[in-house]
């Protein structure tokens, strides 16, 4: 409900009241204006030079449902802080409500998405927001180890895009940065779930993220054998509380390189026409993420700043607490040709 609604509705409460429970409507009253007084003071400073009642809109979504992973990446910046997960169906009313808000893309990732119920939660969550939702764009990003051609056979037809994270090609350089579990061997893994996209109908795509193991190597040739539909290419990223910080899970300031460093990276792989590159500038603010209770979470001040849940508040409440930049959303190239329908690809 509308935080005016419930205040008109607290007040007319408190009218007919005992007066030995009015403390107790006058607690939520206080919390109620406390609220809407945090929303409006953030929303009149999110839409500075914008028209007043301008809000919005979470064309493209990234859920974080889970924050467990069998891999441990030294600079993951949404680590293993809690081992919570929505029920199915509370998850499925968000996804809801936010194709209500005016959802196009939603992006299921963690974590590991595909740890969670072996794959079968990310499964039907990707299967509710094709057919039911009836989105245009569903994707997710995972470490690739987990995934089995099971897995593509019940859920592949409703799912548009795939990304696999490899940030080397050299299984050395994986297990140094920590993608790597036991003898699971990641370049391998990444081959087999390639095949599998294609035998499926899949769109796939890879994600690296440079640092200071890989930023010297030279991915061209392995990258083209790919054929991916995108290569995002980020500049790894600190966090507070993250991947930063005194309670931090990982510290990956070891880990960080220079934009100039970052830049010449680039540079060795701009012959590669599906290289979408990731500043920090870019990355920080331009991506709407909600986490596993379903919060919005503000990376401005370099931390991450939970909003309250769509499920509690409402989608337009919660996004107001998003710290998101639209305007960097479209420079970084956020809205292009995501469903897999509309590509054309050659399988």
């Amino acid at each position: 409900m509308f935080e005016a609604e419930r205040f008109i509705k607290l007040l007319l409460q408190l009218c007919m009241v005992k007066v030995g429970e009015i403390g107790k409507y006058l607690g939520k009253i206080i919390g109620c204006i406390s609220f809407s007084g945090r929303w409006i003071s953030r929303r009149e400073n999110r839409n500075k030079g914008k028209e007043p009642d301008q809000s919005v809109i979470p064309t493209s979504v990234n859920y974080h449902f889970t924050r467990q992973c069998n891999y441990k990446c030294g600079f993951c910046f949404h680590t293993a802080k809690t081992s919570f997960v929505l029920p199915l169906e509370e998850a499925k009313r968000g996804l809801q409500l936010l194709k209500q808000a005016g959802m196009e893309k939603i992006n299921f990732s963690g974590g590991e998405p595909f740890l969670h119920n072996r794959g079968e939660f990310v499964g039907k969550l990707v299967q509710y927001c094709k057919q039911d939702l009836q989105l245009p764009s569903v994707s997710i990003v995972s470490n690739g180890s987990l995934i089995t051609e099971k897995w593509f056979k019940n859920y592949g037809e409703d799912l548009d895009i795939l990304a696999v994270s490899c940030d080397s090609f050299k299984e050395d350089t994986n297990r140094l940065i920590g993608r790597g579990q036991g003898n699971k061997n990641h370049i391998k893994n990444l081959l087999k779930v390639r095949q599998w996209c294609r035998d499926y109908r899949v769109a796939f795509k890879v994600n690296s993220v440079v640092n200071t193991f890989n930023f010297e190597e030279d991915m061209n040739e392995q990258i083209r054998m790919l054929n991916p539909v995108r290569w995002k290419v980020f500049q790894c990223l600190l966090i507070d509380g993250e991947n930063a910080g005194e309670d931090a899970i990982r510290h990956a300031a070891t880990y960080v390189i220079s934009n100039d460093d970052f830049n010449r990276y680039l540079d060795r792989h701009k012959g590669i026409e599906c290289l979408v590159p990731e500043s920090n500038e870019k990355m920080r603010d331009s991506y709407l993420i909600l986490d596993e209770y379903m919060r919005f979470l503000d990376c401005t001040k370099g931390r991450k700043d939970p909003s309250k849940s769509i499920l509690d508040v409402g989608v337009e409440n919660a996004i107001t607490f998003s710290g998101f930049d639209e305007k960097m959303f479209f420079k970084r190239g956020g809205k292009y040709l995501w469903s897999k329908a509309d590509m054309r690809l050659e399988w």
